[in-house]
């Protein structure tokens, strides 16, 4: 096996075949170059079969057997309603865990604006199917209507030096009444990278504490704009029937149907995909999701 080093970026034989495109070796050194072998003084060799790097550069390993012949199982070109989607999604999770099945719609929306940016939550009628840990930020009276209401930890400004300096995170939301957002806001650069930081727009910033952990456990998710404008959410887990995922999957996209902004010009959803944890993606038609 030659090294890279050897290889020469000109080589008109150093080509990957990959359908109709040819894909200079290149891409492949300077991946290899930049990833495998950080150490410039040190040489690196590509010892296993080829990577596939698809047009676009994106780098790929090969997949498995049970991922390929799912994706031989259906046409990944055609659009599907959420009936059938599900169905085929569900016949795809062949994991050995309770696989989680997410929904992805990339937007016409621009992040960069401020009243484009779409951030909600909806309770999903059967829940997300996983059990979830909620920290309350509280004080007097509401830490007792918090830990009634079945919150797993509850607590004020004590908690603070233990999310800090001692990086517990052993929770899924954080709940806090608007009096405490003064000490949670000291949290921001722990939470907020982890997706954990409470907001009014979530229903985790308020005084009506009891509502906001029931609605939690009871199944209550949050959706949200990454930074590439994509919304990334779960529906339920792949043990779900199909009636189920069905009637979570409504509720979620009447949630974010009705989120669209005023100001946006052109296409609200561009595309929608259902997916579980370890399966390939079925594309839904956009036209119908969005009526």
């Amino acid at each position: 096996m030659r090294p890279f080093s050897e290889i020469s970026e000109s080589e008109p034989t150093a080509k990957l075949e990959l359908s109709d495109e040819n894909i200079p070796l290149k891409k492949l050194q300077i991946y290899a170059t930049q990833t495998l072998n950080p150490n410039k003084n040190k040489e690196t060799k590509w010892e296993g079969p080829l990577p596939i790097i698809p047009p676009g550069g994106y780098f790929f390993m090969k997949r498995g057997k049970k991922y390929q012949d799912a994706v031989k199982a259906f046409d990944k070109a055609n659009l599907y309603d959420v009936a059938d989607a599900i169905s085929i999604v569900k016949k795809n999770a062949t994991a050995k865990f309770d696989e989680t099945i997410e929904l992805h719609l990339r937007t016409g929306c621009d992040g960069r604006h401020a009243e484009q940016q779409i951030r909600g939550a909806v309770v999903l009628p059967h829940g997300t199917g996983k059990t979830v840990k909620v920290l309350v930020f509280a004080k007097g009276t509401k830490l007792d209507e918090a830990q009634a209401a079945g919150a797993d930890y509850v607590g004020g400004e004590e908690l603070i030096p233990k999310i800090q300096n001692e990086g517990w995170l052993d929770f899924d939301v954080v709940v806090a009444t608007p009096d405490m957002m003064g000490v949670v806001g000291r949290l921001g650069r722990v939470l907020g990278p982890k997706g954990l930081m409470p907001n009014p727009k979530a229903g985790t910033v308020t005084m009506d504490v009891t509502k906001a952990v029931n609605d939690i456990k009871a199944g209550k998710i949050e959706y949200r704009l990454d930074k590439t404008n994509i919304i990334h959410v779960p529906v339920g887990k792949a043990s779900f029937t199909d009636e189920q995922l069905n009637d979570n999957f409504q509720s979620l996209m009447g949630a974010i149907n009705k989120a669209k902004p005023a100001s946006l010009k052109g296409q609200y959803i561009k595309s929608a995909t259902l997916t579980s944890t370890m399966g390939p993606g079925v594309k839904l038609n956009v036209v119908k999701i969005t009526q």
